[in-house]
């Protein structure tokens, strides 16, 4: 019991301190995204899920809205807020997470 202790102890270390075992800190603007979509993978809404969906239809979404080929009610103003490079932060830290 007392090595099972141990080897939990050095791998909590591990995930705080090396960079590959760390969970990587959401980009600017990818947390507010869950104030309207939910996190879990039980909740009910009418409003989709974006944790573990695919980068790029996030991208795909993000750039209809931004453009205007995708009607919304308040998205469109929030892509176009953001580049090229912010979205495809935001889409890719989307897409990691379970």
């Amino acid at each position: 019991m007392t090595a099972l202790r141990f080897a939990l102890g050095v791998a909590a270390i591990l995930a705080s301190t090396v960079p590959g075992f760390a969970a990587s800190p959401a980009p600017p603007g990818a947390a507010s995204c869950s104030g309207c979509h939910s996190i879990g993978a039980s909740a009910t809404s009418p409003i989709s899920r974006l944790y573990g969906r695919d980068a790029g239809e996030i991208m795909t979404a993000m750039m209809g809205f931004r453009d205007g080929s995708i009607p919304s009610t308040v998205m469109n103003r929030i892509a176009k807020g953001f580049s090229d490079d912010e979205l495809r932060a935001i889409a890719a830290w989307l897409a990691a997470q379970k």
